[in-house]
């Protein structure tokens, strides 16, 4: 394990519970989140030479595709907090030498200076102090660099989660009140909020616009099996198991309205943040 951080409670999580159950799902995930990524970085305007950070890496799949973008006359340096996770995207990059990783807290560790970039999909929302974060985000930069990142909105806009999350409550001990602003996946929900963390933090020229789009990964089956071990479903059925056969029916008929001939497709809400460091 890498030197304390400031995100101790994130970092057992995401070694020891959600990280080993993102690299089970890898493929399917990256399937799901990639169009949301990728107008991220549309918007972030990758340059061939850039030399980019890549916060919440995870399994490496945007570190990838940032490669792809900078050339062989760029880097990427990818930062996440699990070692199970980035073990999967050091293999998957393997002998890319524009490509490293480094397990490391992106509020509190070092990140170097002077880079063109900095870049994330979804993996900005956990900071348990996010304006410190994005300070020290920005101090890796270099004057003028730029910041894009994507988000999720609401819980209440993104049917791909909630409609499951509801299907299954009957079947589930009542979930306690949830701080909107603590670490995870909503955490970031309200734009106005994000805006001044970042604006807080000494970024300029911040800009959020709604990302509207729909996502899938497969069929039914599929989307269950991804449905039941990932996000606040997963999380509500690992303290409960002995619900899952009666959560696994109600999520299945749920899943079934939304099914066509491209498998289960449903709204995903997101915010594309972009900002530049002053």
């Amino acid at each position: 394990m890498f030197a304390e951080a400031a995100n101790e409670a994130q970092v057992e999580y995401w070694n020891t519970g959600a990280g080993p159950v993102w690299v089970e799902f890898q493929d399917k995930l990256d399937r799901q989140l990639d169009p949301l990524g990728r107008a991220a970085m549309s918007a972030l305007d990758v340059r061939p030479g850039d030399r980019v950070l890549d916060i919440g890496c995870g399994c490496g799949h945007t570190t990838l595709a940032l490669a792809q973008a900078v050339g062989m006359e760029g880097e990427v340096l990818g930062v996440d907090v699990s070692e199970p996770m980035l073990t999967v995207a050091r293999r998957r990059a393997a002998g890319r030498n524009s490509i490293h990783f480094v397990q490391a807290d992106a509020q509190s560790s070092d990140l170097g200076a002077g880079r063109d970039a900095a870049f994330s999909r979804f993996g900005v929302m956990f900071f348990a102090d996010p304006t410190t974060a994005f300070r020290n985000i920005g101090q890796a930069l270099r004057p003028g660099g730029r910041l894009a990142f994507v988000c999720w909105r609401s819980l209440a806009e993104n049917l791909w989660m909630r409609g499951p999350v509801e299907a299954a409550a009957p079947f589930l001990p009542p979930s306690p009140p949830q701080d909107p602003h603590a670490p995870g996946p909503f955490a970031f929900a309200d734009d106005k909020r994000v805006r001044g963390i970042l604006e807080g933090a000494g970024w300029s020229e911040v800009e959020i616009r709604p990302h509207d789009d729909e996502i899938g990964i497969g069929g039914v089956d599929e989307t269950m099996a991804l449905s039941m071990k990932v996000g606040p479903l997963g999380a509500a059925l690992r303290a409960t198991p002995d619900a899952a056969p009666s959560v696994m029916q109600a999520v299945r008929n749920f899943l079934s309205r939304y099914e066509g001939p491209n498998g289960v497709r449903m709204p995903a809400a997101s915010w594309i943040v972009t900002a530049t460091r002053s």
